[in-house]
């Protein structure tokens, strides 16, 4: 459930103008996010990061939500994308506040340019910035570096096949010890490649 807080109360609901959420409301998620690790509370984003990121992004070029949300998932190698139900809000609300301005595209997706408000605010958190698009590059960097996902996998799967088969309580003392031999044998085998 999204929540948002603002000068004039509390609300839930979709887009500002009356529609659920307080005027200059900020979101986030009560409920607890999947974390870019796999777990699930702790935010991606406090309070305004969020919206520091969508201006810097829009302020690197003009952009649709749906383009600000691939562009996140890029920066972090797929570990993190901010849901439609956060972007279009807070886009709604940055609209509002004349941190940017809807610009004339093709189709029904909203394009935005950041305005002189807007980049004014970026200018004033310049530094905050920074440490926003390091985080999002540094998660990105991880991920990629984690390229040792398949080996991972792999492992969680043999972990799983051996609990199952464990539980199950058929093994044989000569299973146990055929089983030993294999994983024995495979990690032989694993630290003499070159």
């Amino acid at each position: 459930m999204w929540y948002g807080f603002g000068g004039r109360g509390f609300g839930r609901g979709f887009g500002s103008r009356g529609r659920g959420w307080p005027y200059g409301a900020f979101v986030f998620e009560v409920d607890g996010m999947e974390r870019p690790d796999g777990g699930r509370g702790r935010r991606m984003f406090q309070r305004d990061e969020l919206k520091l990121v969508l201006l810097k992004l829009i302020a690197d070029e003009p952009r649709h939500g749906y383009d600000l949300i691939r562009e996140i998932e890029g920066m972090t190698g797929g570990a993190y994308a901010p849901s439609p139900g956060v972007v279009y809000p807070m886009l709604t609300l940055l609209d509002d506040m004349n941190h940017i301005a809807e610009q004339a595209s093709e189709g029904a997706k909203k394009r935005y340019a950041i305005t002189l408000e807007g980049q004014a605010l970026l200018d004033e958190n310049r530094e905050r910035v920074e440490a926003l698009m390091a985080r999002l590059s540094e998660l990105g960097a991880r991920r990629r570096g984690g390229e040792a996902m398949p080996i991972r996998r792999a492992m969680q799967n043999l972990k799983v096949a051996l609990q199952h088969r464990i539980q199950r309580g058929d093994f044989s003392e000569d299973t146990l010890h055929d089983v030993a031999a294999l994983i024995d044998e495979v990690a032989q085998k694993i630290e003499r490649l070159r």
